[in-house]
């Protein structure tokens, strides 16, 4: 993402728990205060979800730039991280966002150790002991861009005839036993629409007996279809430099898709690899008009920089590298120094492993690893962001049966899942399928390759708001809308209810601005998530959990920011806690209990004008009988909340434990670049809960106390 730093009992309930909220003008009371009010449903005694905070709230960590894991694993960083007390933390695989392979350990074998190249297996038995590991570029790669540090090139029109592009391997009937074996795609993206009736191809080896060259007709990326060129289909491919007329009279598109359908089989590597002629490669492509000589006005630009070459797209690529291929400016943190640091303790974390640029083999090597040196796992996500780098469904569905399969072979009891969207609602592009749904197609494939049950949990990531100019409390009323589209398009997409629903990743914005740093950070964070474990969902880890420095926006108006609970000072180390921070302690040790937290639901009548709900409010009964209430001012408007039991038993009495956060507090200064108040939040007590309690504008208030009398029964 944006940086390294990216049951056994029921409670039955026998009372109704009523809260009520009055909005408190400047001066007097509002004379109809009782009608602005919160409810707690009973739901005839059952909650709408039990947990564990400490295995439902947790934190992410990523991968990153060159000397960023030298940055956070300082002792005052660790310390900082430490405060933060997340024992479940996922893992996450910036590599698979830079199209490169993942060497998690530095010693391994080469499927060409003569040559020191081919494809990776890490050695189960190694004794890593660096900070880090690294990725390495894929010297067969398709893609002109990718979603790390966005460095690489295509190697179809990089003007070097040594180079090729070559498919996953792993996507041939000869692995995945799919007949016939997945077809492969290379998609150019022109700059705008222009007219082509030329293409040549330099085929490598294997190059395609049997493919088509199309251009898509549509409204735009994702609603439209293939159409192929006139002259454009090629049954009887036999490879060399071929240049096709593709029709009499040129036509003008935006996307030109070269189709492979039939591979040649065919190597000329030295070896008896058989991925070696699996798939296919090109060399070269130039596409565009063809003139009287019969040659090509060719449209693209050609050039060993993303920004000096046409942009290509592939369906997917060979993950076979070199030694000379590690990528110096993309690292992970080594497992073991996440142990040293304590960073992983004694909780099992939930691993990553390589997928579409990587092998079986070495995913395989990994979990043996971890099991080697009691490193405490217990999720596997195949991959990372699919969707987010335009790998098809079926493409990403049928490497994840495998990898899961051979996982699954040595590994029976662990539990593993994906697809790691990089939004929970994912479309697909440049697909002709009527089902525009990249999850429905996922949960399809499965299910048609009898393969559902290989799904262990499904996770996705949720940063909700892409634009971060504007009004943001705008954006906070509107966070309802957000995840009640969100649920009801999964449910429509078919994500079974049964495995565990993970937010592998959460934040305002996977792009930087100034709200990542101020009040509305935190309210979000904590209305999203309690929002999500009210809705049956398993886990949610949120993402900037290593201190870090400012950002600039994307945009001039978002100003500057980033996600992380901790600002560093001018010399890295950590110094300002982030208003994210503070909510997570405030959602970890004030709202929800040590052990099983039984959340209800709360429903209320005070709204705005469009129907929003002002205030959020998530009530829990915790397993030391405490009443907790979290409580959301989502409104730039304070009011007052009076709080009142209503039980068919006799409620228990005492005093109200309050913790509130709000501008009291926090203060940003923009014009400094850190906060200019930074104060935890205040803890004051009240008599009951009947005592009048003010929420200031834009704040979170925790309310804990003995409430109605609770009966446990199975």
């Amino acid at each position: 993402m944006i940086s390294f730093l990216s049951r056994a009992a029921i409670i039955l309930l026998t009372p109704a728990l009523v809260l009520s909220l009055s909005i408190a003008p400047p001066i007097a009371a509002a004379p109809h205060a009782a009608r602005n009010r919160i409810t707690v449903e009973g739901a005839n005694a059952q909650p709408l979800a039990v947990f564990d905070a400490d295995e439902a709230l947790g934190a992410s960590i990523d991968g990153g730039a060159k000397d960023e894991a030298a940055a956070v694993f300082r002792n005052v960083n660790l310390a900082a991280m430490r405060k933060s007390r997340f024992p479940r933390l996922a893992y996450r695989l910036r590599t698979e966002l830079a199209n490169e392979a993942w060497h998690w350990s530095s010693e391994g074998q080469w499927s060409d150790p003569a040559h020191n190249e081919g494809y990776w297996t890490g050695d189960a038995s190694a004794n890593t002991k660096g900070l880090v590991t690294f990725g390495y570029k894929l010297a067969r790669r398709g893609n002109t861009i990718d979603q790390a540090n966005d460095d690489g090139y295509s190697r179809l029109d990089d003007g070097d005839s040594s180079t090729f592009w070559k498919s996953n391997p792993y996507l041939d009937q000869h692995f995945s036993k799919e007949t016939p074996g997945r077809p492969q795609w290379v998609v150019v993206e022109l700059p705008k629409h222009m007219p082509i009736d030329a293409i040549t191809i330099a085929w490598k080896q294997p190059f395609a007996r049997r493919y088509a060259v199309q251009y898509w007709v549509g409204a735009d990326e994702y609603e439209g279809r293939w159409h192929d060129f006139p002259q454009g289909v090629v049954s009887n491919g036999r490879g060399g430099t071929v240049t096709l007329n593709l029709a009499q009279a040129a036509i003008s598109t935006k996307f030109v898709r070269v189709l492979l359908q039939q591979s040649s089989g065919i190597s000329d590597a030295a070896g008896s690899d058989i991925r070696d002629r699996l798939g296919f490669a090109i060399g070269e492509i130039y596409l565009g008009t063809m003139n009287a000589g019969g040659s090509i006005l060719d449209v693209i630009r050609h050039g060993t920089d993303r920004t000096h070459q046409t942009i290509l797209h592939v369906s997917s690529t060979d993950p076979w590298h070199r030694a000379i291929d590690r990528d110096a400016e993309t690292e992970q943190p080594s497992f073991e120094a996440l142990i040293k640091a304590e960073i992983i303790q004694r909780t099992p974390i939930m691993v990553p492993a390589g997928l579409a640029y990587d092998t079986p083999d070495n995913a395989l090597a990994e979990l043996h690893y971890l099991q080697n040196h009691h490193i405490p796992f217990d999720r596997v996500e195949l991959g990372e962001e699919p969707d987010g780098q335009m790998i098809s469904a079926p493409d990403y569905s049928a490497l994840y049966l495998e990898f899961a399969r051979h996982l699954h072979a040595s590994f029976p009891k662990i539990t593993i899942g994906g697809p790691s969207l990089q939004d929970g609602i994912a479309d697909t592009w440049l697909d002709p399928d009527p089902d525009e749904s990249w999850t429905s197609q996922f949960v399809r494939y499965l299910t048609d390759h009898h393969g559902l049950d290989q799904l262990g949990f499904f996770s996705f990531e949720l940063f909700p708001f892409d634009n971060l100019c504007g009004s943001i409390p705008e954006k906070l009323l509107g966070r309802d809308l957000v995840m009640d589209t969100l649920f009801k398009r999964l449910k429509k997409d078919g994500v079974p209810r049964s495995i565990p629903w993970v937010i592998t990743e959460y934040g305002f914005s996977a792009f930087a601005g100034r709200a990542m740093v101020e009040m509305p950070s935190a309210l979000l964070d904590a209305d999203m998530i309690a929002d999500f474990l009210g809705r049956g969902g398993s886990a949610a880890y949120l993402y900037g959990y290593p201190p870090d420095q400012l950002l600039d926006g994307d945009q001039n108006c978002s100003g500057r920011g980033n996600m992380m609970l901790w600002e560093m000072n001018d010399v890295g180390q950590a110094r300002w806690a982030m208003p994210a921070f503070y909510a997570m302690r405030m959602m970890k040790t004030d709202w929800a209990g040590p052990g099983r937290n039984m959340l209800y639901r709360a429903t209320t009548t005070l709204h705005d004008d469009r129907g929003r709900a002002l205030i959020a409010a998530y009530p829990i009964l915790r397993s030391d009988g405490q009443w907790s209430l979290l409580i959301i001012n989502r409104s730039s408007t304070a009011v007052t909340t009076r709080v009142a039991f209503k039980s068919a038993l006799p409620g228990r009495g005492g005093p109200l434990h309050i913790m509130q956060y709000s501008s009291k507090q926090y203060l940003w200064n923009a014009r400094e670049g850190h906060p200019s108040l930074d104060r935890p939040p205040e803890e004051t007590r009240a008599k009951g809960w009947d005592t009048p309690i003010p929420l200031p504008a834009l704040s979170l208030t925790v309310l804990t106390g003995a409430g109605p009398v609770a009966t446990m029964s199975k």
